[in-house]
């Protein structure tokens, strides 16, 4: 990554193709080793390329990952079905309430002070 972060940074300073040198020189004033292997295979696959249709490329392949959290599904209901809130929605619901009552004793006063 640190590669390709010294490529894109030596394309926006102005060289349109970095050389593995300028590559070297951007990872070694910021005190990062440099992997000759890593280098030259980054050098070869943008060789002739446009840096902003690789990246195009990218973000379409990026867009067929999948991105998200649990394994929870969203499911729509039949229309006029009525949903029940889940369990875990419920149980944040009373942990709110019971912070909010904690909340008052933190305040410095009681009700006989």
């Amino acid at each position: 990554m640190k590669v390709i972060a010294a490529y894109l940074l030596a394309v926006l300073g102005g060289n349109a193709s970095p050389s593995a040198a300028d590559i070297k020189e951007i990872l070694g004033c910021v005190g990062a080793d440099a992997n000759d292997d890593r280098i030259e295979q980054l050098l070869s696959e943008v060789k002739g390329r446009d840096i902003v249709e690789v990246i195009a490329a990218g973000r379409e392949k990026l867009a067929s990952v999948p991105a998200g959290g649990g394994g929870a599904v969203a499911v729509a209901a039949a229309p006029g079905a009525a949903v029940a809130p889940a369990p875990a929605a419920e149980a944040k619901k009373e942990e709110k309430e019971e912070e909010k009552e904690e909340s008052d004793d933190d305040m410095g006063f009681g009700l006989f002070d």
